[in-house]
């Protein structure tokens, strides 16, 4: 079923894609960011006894591999490649200079947890595992410190076979945060292209503390009801760049993120210049989110051209009490959302702390968010807006919204408090707080 959304919703896409791009009719892509490298020295998967029968475990087969690309240091690094086959494997770390290459109808599973995972410190920005305190579960593919690493092939696909995470969660008998599917930590010049990602444990790929990424071609697929199975993370990062996917998952799409309360306004590394564009997806969560854990900061995010099918939320920004962190200009464009509970939701009551120890006067700046250009039809709710008594959000744009449900929506009124801001075409019409006519500050240039 995946793939027949998958087939129908991309191609229909693409039309949109290629007929949004620059006013000469070019689409605009983030490709230069990092640029594909061509690696001369190659080697298989199976050069190092690697078997993909679906049953042999090939731990030590990519270690050994991953080991001769960092030790022998050939010029312009090396491309390990993964023939077609299942090949189940432990977790394992990528290191610098090297491509990890997937044929078509290659798969690389995780092992299922039997009890025995390696466990890593938790970020320094969190301060705890995101789920539980202490240290959290390594990804299943994992790389800290690393530079120029290319992650590509021919759509082959990385499954974290999440199934008995999941049902530890649900069953509270998790002793640590899940792994990731992939997290990319201290690292930059990173590429990811023409992958398939499936059932991540957690969250499916988290480049967190990196400079220069670039997310593009890739296949996200995890069940509506797998918990917290967010698509990609941007977090503590700068210079991201994630289109041209396709993402269904159990939680938000696209999640930008830069710490967790005190401990990521003390490492105080924020998240900017991150670009999302020509993503189609579905969850029971948010399309494109901003948050809830923002509290180093979130600036410069561009997200335009989305496309959201059967959503929980179609965009949501979200912080709490705590958060500390200033969200700042934020543009979100060109959105087409259907048969969705909540078409725009900003919000300062969201999410939870790593403890007690939260400074509570610790409050976050919002201001300098524009959404425009937004379509919705089967929208039940149209939107809320809710500041914080002590800071509140400011110059909020709408600009060209309508969100409609069959008739209209449900719901037709805005929730709104603490906010200023302006709005201009707007339906169903929003709250009095935004109908400010000081359009200087907010929404002048839409128009």
């Amino acid at each position: 079923m995946h793939w027949l959304i998958f087939s129908v919703l991309f191609c229909c896409s693409l039309f949109a894609f290629f007929s949004s791009g620059s006013a000469s009719g070019e689409v605009v892509t983030c490709s230069g960011i990092v640029p594909l490298s061509y690696r001369n020295d190659k080697i298989s998967i199976t050069d190092f006894g690697g078997v993909g029968d679906g049953r042999t475990l090939n731990t030590k087969a990519f270690r050994a591999a991953i080991y001769r690309i960092q030790h022998l240091r050939r010029r312009g690094g090396t491309l390990l490649y993964i023939p077609p086959g299942v090949y189940l494997t432990e977790s394992f770390n990528l290191t610098s200079h090297m491509t990890l290459y997937l044929a078509r109808g290659a798969v690389i599973k995780a092992v299922q947890y039997t009890g025995n995972w390696p466990l890593i410190a938790p970020l320094p920005s969190y301060g705890r595992g995101r789920e539980l305190p202490g240290g959290r579960y390594m990804s299943f593919i994992h790389a800290d410190g690393v530079r120029d690493v290319v992650i590509t092939g021919e759509n082959g696909t990385i499954d974290g076979q999440g199934d008995v995470w999941w049902n530890m969660w649900r069953q509270r008998t998790l002793q640590f945060t899940r792994p990731n599917l992939i997290e990319f930590k201290n690292s930059r010049s990173i590429l990811i292209s023409n992958v398939i990602f499936r059932n991540s444990p957690f969250w499916n790929i988290h480049p967190v503390y990196c400079s220069n990424v670039v997310i593009r071609y890739v296949t996200i697929l995890a069940p509506t009801d797998s918990p917290n199975t967010d698509g990609i993370d941007p977090d503590s990062s700068s210079n991201v760049c994630i289109e041209d996917s396709y993402i269904s998952t159990g939680d938000d799409l696209v999640a930008v993120k830069s710490g967790w309360d005190e401990y990521g306004i003390a490492y105080g590394r924020p998240s900017f210049g991150i670009t999302i564009r020509r993503i189609t997806g579905s969850s029971p969560f948010a399309g494109i989110a901003i948050g809830s854990e923002t509290s180093g900061g979130v600036l410069n995010v561009l997200a335009e051209h989305i496309n959201l099918f059967d959503m929980g939320v179609g965009i949501n920004v979200k912080t709490n009490i705590g958060r500390g962190g200033v969200i700042e200009n934020i543009t979100i464009s060109d959105v087409y959302m259907e048969n969705v509970r909540t078409g725009l939701k900003i919000a300062g009551d969201t999410g939870d702390h790593p403890d007690d120890k939260f400074n509570p006067n610790a409050l976050p700046v919002v201001k300098g968010i524009t959404i425009k250009n937004v379509w919705g039809v089967k929208v039940q709710r149209a939107g809320s807006i809710l500041g914080l008594k002590d800071s509140p959000f400011t110059g909020i744009c709408l600009a060209n919204v309508n969100l409609h449900g069959l008739t209209g929506p449900r719901d037709p009124t805005w929730k709104c408090s603490d906010v200023s801001g302006a709005a201009l075409k707007v339906s169903p019409w929003p709250c009095s707080e935004l109908a400010s006519t000081y359009y200087s500050d907010s929404c002048s240039d839409q128009f």
